[in-house]
């Protein structure tokens, strides 16, 4: 990821599985808030079944959506997450991501 700024309204979260998700039933992004360490997730999309690469956008119209999720500045860590109908879970490394402060 490039450099992302609070409440930015034009972002693409891009991450991996390292695993084959094709028939996956669920697709999540999960974050972890760096000040009020609050756990949540944003509903993924697949982008490569074969690569297990997910992604998320934000985009210009969401500003609502961005001044909800990107909310905080400092160390975000944030983590793929997929469940299978046969109850099988893949799970992506953390990837730790600094929001500066900015105006956007």
């Amino acid at each position: 990821m490039s450099k992302i700024f609070k409440n930015q309204t034009y972002l693409r979260i891009k991450l991996t599985t390292s695993v084959d998700i094709t028939g996956a039933l669920d697709l999540r992004i999960y974050y972890r808030k760096p000040i009020s360490k609050e756990i949540g997730y944003v509903t993924a999309a697949s982008l490569d079944n074969a690569e297990g690469i997910l992604f998320f956008d934000i985009l210009p119209g969401d500003s609502d959506l961005a001044s909800e999720f990107l909310d905080e500045v400092g160390k975000w860590k944030f983590w793929a997450y997929v469940e299978f109908s046969d109850g099988r879970v893949a799970r992506g490394e953390t990837v730790v991501q600094e929001i500066y402060e900015g105006d956007q």
